[in-house]
């Protein structure tokens, strides 16, 4: 099922900043059979639980990718697959998303964690600000966070807590590493919650893979500019002989 994709969303906003994305690609090319999966809605923060979910859920043998937290996952749940995905994408999604001595290029960890403690005190508002940091940087910085916002579905502070712990854990260095399929990992120029200088840092983990840096663009460019990136995918899939 080389012509199917699935995309994974990011933390907390659900599926629909995916949808213009999904469309484009489609209008790209018809043959490609493009599927958005909801995150699990879990309460338990171990990865591996949220990846068990994923894996019973999703097709074999399909495209994987996903933007920020569904990227990362999309990546993990490439490696656990092995010969059945073919292929990765990810989308301003880092390897790790918090930093620590071994990869700087991250959000300090004590940012992190008073954003986790905001959200443990005001759910609502927590994601108001975190749908103002992916819109930083866009040319209508306000006006994208606010479609980000109307858009996102209504889920439990339990679960979102437990979203935030997953990005926390997640390292996929290693499943990078594993994966010996076609990978591509776009990152955006004025993303405020994945430093550009990640990028650089995943040549230097893995250097054989294909990336590539939109300027000007924001943590939502999924959402800003998704002809730009359905395009930049869909050249990414007639390269790897998906066409």
């Amino acid at each position: 099922m080389r012509d199917r994709l699935v995309l994974l969303p990011g933390w907390g906003l659900g599926a629909a900043p995916l949808q213009p994305l999904a469309d484009a690609l489609r209008g790209l090319d018809p043959r490609l059979h493009v599927a958005i999966e909801p995150l699990p809605e879990l309460e338990p923060s171990s990865p591996d639980d949220w990846l068990d979910e994923l894996d019973a859920k999703l097709p074999q043998d399909v495209w994987l990718g996903g933007w920020s937290l569904g990227g990362m996952l999309a990546a993990e749940l490439a490696a656990r697959r092995g010969e059945r995905c073919s292929g990765l994408l990810t989308l301003a999604s880092n390897l790790r998303f918090v930093a620590e001595p071994s990869w700087p290029a991250a959000m300090a960890s004590e940012t992190f964690t008073a954003f986790r403690q905001g959200c443990a005190n005001d759910a609502q508002a927590t994601l108001k600000r975190f749908a103002l940091l992916c819109a930083q940087g866009a040319t209508d910085a306000r006006g994208l966070s606010r479609q980000l916002l109307v858009a996102a579905p209504p889920l439990q502070p339990a679960t979102l807590l437990a979203g935030l712990d997953v990005l926390a854990a997640l390292d996929t260095r290693a499943a990078l590493q594993a994966f010996v399929g076609p990978q591509l990992h776009l990152f955006a120029g004025a993303d405020a919650l994945v430093p550009a200088a990640a990028a650089q840092a995943l040549l230097e983990v893995l250097a054989d893979v294909e990336l590539g840096l939109i300027d000007h663009v924001s943590h939502a460019f999924v959402l800003e500019r998704p002809h730009e990136v359905a395009a930049a995918i869909q050249g990414f899939l007639h390269e790897a002989g998906d066409d």
